[in-house]
């Protein structure tokens, strides 16, 4: 665990620096986003960002006006994150739980020194582990302690629930910080009413092993879920190809539903390094969301 520790506190240090960096001190959080509260509404610029128009005051025909934010004092930052067994493909100390766990793990660190109050939900097809919202970097360590010893009791997934559970749960509204492989069905109409009521960012962590599959002949497949064994013939270029077009497609169609709903959506994959994507979204978000 002490290693452990001391790889996220290197990654979150790293973040801190490089997003400090090229914000060139026009940094003041890589959450923001919600932590911001209405202050009051001016005439719209150019380069403002269009989500900020406030059209019931444009609508009285008065000129477009936009609102304006200032930053809360105290924001909750919550992480969704998927322990089910299909999370459980990689390498070993690699896999997409594993690398979701870091990431949690990181961000966590990370809006510890930001002194917001952060929670946990851990899920699979059931609340495996829920974390209430504190602050402090204890509670930091706590939830990395939790989600590296947790043993799920359920292999399956059920992001229908979990998101409903969040719902539920989260009165006040928060960054949520969702990381799974979004491998499941049914779940969009919850996903965009979680997107509604707070600031949302998609985490889908993705493995080669998934799509890239060698050629080799007829093998025998398990769903880590169910446990249940099928045979394939990897040799056969048209099954390779179909599973790469269906992950592709299925990645696809959660970032365009991500950009429909204005939330933020990073796709990671197990064997590369997921710090760039992170500078990258908190560039994004920072700029998105900037004081004015």
């Amino acid at each position: 665990m002490r290693e452990l520790l001391k790889k996220l506190r290197k990654y979150e240090i790293q973040i801190r620096k490089a997003v400090n960096s090229q914000m060139q001190g026009d940094f003041h959080s890589i959450f923001k986003g919600t932590g911001l509260e209405f202050d009051d509404v001016r005439p719209y610029q150019y380069g403002d960002d269009i989500r900020t128009i406030d059209w019931n005051v444009s609508a009285k025909g008065h000129g477009t006006f936009v609102k304006t934010f200032r930053e809360e004092k105290e924001q909750t930052i919550f992480f969704i994150l998927d322990v089910s067994a299909s999370q459980d493909i990689g390498s070993p100390g690699r896999t997409k739980v594993d690398v979701g766990k870091e990431i949690c793990g990181v961000l966590a660190l990370a809006g510890a020194k930001e002194s917001s109050q952060i929670g946990l939900i851990a899920y699979s097809d059931e609340r495996e582990k829920f974390i209430k919202p504190k602050k402090g970097i204890q509670q930091a360590y706590d939830i990395i302690f939790n989600i590296f010893k947790l043993i799920p009791h359920s292999k399956k997934t059920n992001l229908k629930k979990a998101i409903s559970f969040a719902l539920n749960s989260i009165k006040r509204r928060s960054v949520i910080i969702m990381i799974s492989d979004f491998i499941d069905e049914d779940y969009y109409h919850d996903l965009k009413s979680l997107a509604r009521r707070h600031d949302l960012i998609i985490v889908q962590v993705s493995d080669k092993r998934e799509t890239q599959l060698p050629k080799l002949g007829i093998i025998p497949v398990v769903d880590m879920e169910t446990k249940k064994t099928i045979w394939v013939n990897t040799s056969f270029g048209g099954f390779r190809e179909a599973i790469a077009t269906h992950h592709t497609d299925r990645q696809k169609q959660l970032a365009d539903f991500s950009r429909k709903h204005q939330i933020n959506f990073i796709g990671i994959d197990t064997g590369e390094d997921y710090v760039p994507k992170l500078l990258r979204l908190f560039k994004v978000r920072n700029q998105s969301f900037k004081l004015v």
